[in-house]
């Protein structure tokens, strides 16, 4: 049975985050240490003591839930994946767990990537949304219908699928998806238009850093967002990685792609239990783990 590992996105931050790790050995401790060298601000003290509206802050949300999930990997003496993915921001803790990137590179990139999301989302309104019972293929064809900029955004799983844009046309949507039966068609309160084409300015700078970045092959494939195929090809990881930000999440097809290629075994390894249901939901009922802290080790 081949074992998968997967890393959470945006979203599933909470007060005193990792610092179980911090606290537990000299590992923990180092690689927590070092993250508020290389960021320049102490984002421990924000994680272990902040509020649920501290760790809300983009600059800070990203490179806590890198840094939950990349030292939780570090401190598993386990650690032996067959394969990894993440969803979005957690692509980034894919990498630098499974060996393909060094952790302060990696903890540069996601910084950068933060805080280049977040000018994007100031200068550029959007918004996205979540549709709910529709196929795949009816909201691919609703955006499509649509005046404006809205894509499908995050391949979820089957029947739930967000969507990512301009306000205005994100709310045609919403309205189309509504009239052809969708259960729910809800805006969600995020910042910006993620994996649309409103973050192209975020997606150019990001593409610089991570141009300069050492990219090498990991322990094991990576299944990546942009085309939920896996692959040990730094060169191919990387150009993947560029395109990331400006397009669609499809983890309803890395993970089915991931169980076609013989994963038995799914263990979540950071905040939060998304992605574990997002797998049972996708593979009907695939044995898991969820991995949030120490006490989980």
């Amino acid at each position: 049975m081949k074992k998968a590992y997967v890393f959470p996105g945006q979203g599933s931050q909470f007060p005193g985050m990792a610092k179980d790790l911090y606290e537990s050995g000299a590992k923990g401790k180092e690689l927590l240490d070092r993250a508020d060298e290389v960021l320049g601000f102490k984002i421990t003290d924000i994680m272990f003591n902040g509020t649920a509206d501290d760790l809300k802050a983009t600059k800070v949300t990203q490179p806590a839930i890198f840094l939950h999930s990349v030292v939780l990997a570090k401190c598993y003496d386990g650690f032996a994946p067959d394969m990894v993915a993440g969803h979005s921001l957690g692509e980034f803790s894919a990498l630098a767990a499974a060996g393909a990137m060094a952790f302060e590179d990696a903890l540069r990139l996601v910084s950068i990537r933060a805080t280049e999301m977040q000018k994007c989302c100031e200068k550029v309104p959007g918004g996205m949304a979540a549709i709910i019972g529709l196929p795949d293929e009816k909201v691919e064809e609703i955006c499509a219908g649509v005046e404006g900029i809205v894509i499908p955004a995050n391949f979820n799983c089957h029947g739930q699928i967000v969507i990512s844009g301009e306000k205005e046309a994100i709310e045609k949507a919403c309205e189309a998806a509504k009239a052809a039966g969708a259960k729910r068609a809800l805006p969600l309160q995020v910042g910006g238009a993620f994996h649309s084409p409103l973050m192209e300015p975020a997606r150019v700078e990001l593409g610089k850093a991570i141009e300069r970045t050492e990219i090498v092959a990991p322990v094991c494939p990576i299944y990546q967002n942009v085309t939920a195929a896996p692959t040990t090809d730094p060169v191919l990881i990387k150009e993947n990685l560029l395109k990331q930000l400006t397009s669609p999440v499809r983890w309803t097809a890395t993970v089915e792609n991931m169980l076609a290629d013989g994963a038995g075994y799914f263990m979540e390894i950071g905040p939060g239990t998304v992605l574990q249901g997002l797998v049972k939901r996708i593979s009907g009922g695939t044995e898991g783990i969820v991995i949030e802290g120490l006490s989980s080790l």
